[in-house]
């Protein structure tokens, strides 16, 4: 398939006013303006987009040529929007299932507050008619898992929204750890007469499971280890610095606890949520962990989110700290992804910045970049296809293609 006369925003260089993408398979194998253009045929090489003539000199041009290119699909957007798919970098989506309330709800494993060897994919159900609308908004992967009732919740896995297997639809896994602080955790198990019930239990606990996953590591490093342990080896990315905590904190003192505990250990974290992240946004970047912002979209039902502001993404921004934004899905709707993104720039965050914090960021965030989150030559051929800015309410979704495929074309409704 090759688009054409697209504006075509790469999320990575400038925008091309006129241009085409050229998809081979599930890769993107081009991308050019339209004055060199060939239907075909790869385009000349001074028209090829010049962040990608190195690679396609030396490597990317015979890796990704078409064998068949006479028989391509030539998609005409006449002008359209041209973007990586769109990405959430948080949410709870085929876990928390629409429509089926607690019968489908597998989000929160209640009955002990340290569960790291549970595995989203486990819970996820593809059927989800959330995924179909991800899809429809052009969101096109998404990072997905256990709530935030336990202190540790578990595996999350980052995965494609098209699909009906969760093992075909898969990009990373495990792709970080969950684990939470504040008033969830406090009160899911403070308000049964359980452990913890305050702060500093909930510190506490994470403190001491991290402790005795760094013995059993030095352990095994050492060939000292009798056997493996089943709730230890999930700790193993995450102590290797493969994987990151997934931070569940609102308020400034559980992100600045949050901080404490990951500098203690020497793991990577992302902070999830970040209500107050505007608070102690000096703090975020001294210690240089990114944020995922969300759900603003919501109403302050928690005391620790009474700071809620969309303000947040923008003063995170001038502080130069890494965040994208998210819808926390089911808590506010995930389609509504690219709308939270406008009301962030409607609050100061600069317009190119609100795109970034639905393509790039949050893949780099989500340590996936190398595959998703920009149109770059060799990179999986998710793309969305707006008729206009996607973070304007009023903006259609015209195409969303996944791994070159188109799943999703807008059609007009008609009222007879």
């Amino acid at each position: 398939m090759v688009i054409i006369n697209g504006k075509i925003l790469t999320m990575e260089d400038e925008i091309i006013e006129c241009g085409y993408l050229r998809i081979c398979g599930s890769k993107i194998a081009e991308i050019g303006s339209m004055d060199f253009y060939e239907n075909g045929s790869f385009g000349k090489k001074d028209g090829m987009y010049s962040g990608f003539e190195n690679e396609r000199q030396e490597k990317g041009f015979r890796d990704f040529k078409c064998k068949e290119k006479e028989q391509e699909e030539i998609l005409d957007v006449k002008g359209a929007w041209v973007m990586p798919g769109l990405i959430e970098a948080h949410a709870h989506i085929g876990i928390s299932e629409e429509k089926w309330g607690v019968i489908a709800d597998d989000c929160n494993e209640g009955t002990n507050p340290v569960t790291p060897s549970l595995r989203a994919i486990d819970a996820l159900n593809p059927m989800d008619p959330a995924f179909h609308e991800a899809i429809e908004a052009g969101i096109t992967s998404v990072m997905a898992g256990p709530g935030s009732a336990n202190v540790i919740g578990g595996q999350f896995v980052f995965l494609k929204t098209q699909g009906r297997c969760v093992d075909n639809m898969i990009i990373k896994h495990p792709a970080a750890m969950k684990v939470a602080f504040g008033e969830n955790p406090k009160t899911a198990y403070g308000d049964q007469g359980m452990y913890p019930s305050t702060r500093m239990g909930t510190a506490a606990l994470l403190r001491k499971t991290l402790f005795e996953a760094l013995q059993y590591k030095n352990k095994k490093d050492s060939g000292k280890l009798a056997e493996e342990d089943f709730e230890m080896e999930p700790w193993m990315p995450v102590l290797n610095r493969e994987i990151p905590l997934k931070a569940h904190a609102h308020r400034a003192d559980d992100i600045l606890t949050a901080i404490r505990i990951a500098k203690e250990f020497e793991v990577d974290m992302t902070i999830d949520h970040g209500t107050e992240s505007h608070l102690v946004a000096d703090e975020i970047k001294k210690a240089g962990f990114p944020v995922i912002v969300g759900p603003d979209l919501s109403s302050r039902s928690k005391l620790e989110i009474q700071n809620l502001n969309f303000k947040t993404n923008k003063i995170l921004n001038e502080a130069g700290i890494l965040f994208s934004i998210t819808t926390d899905h089911p808590v506010s709707m995930i389609q509504h992804l690219p709308f939270c993104a406008g009301l962030a720039v409607k609050h100061g965050l600069p317009m190119e910045e609100g795109l970034k914090a639905i393509t790039i960021n949050p893949a780099r965030i989500c340590r996936v970049d190398d595959r998703v989150g920009s149109l770059k030559m060799g990179k999986d051929a998710d793309i969305a296809v707006f008729s206009g800015n996607p973070m304007d309410i009023f903006t259609k979704t015209l195409y969303t293609i996944i791994d070159g495929k188109i799943v999703y074309e807008y059609k007009e409704e008609s009222c007879g």
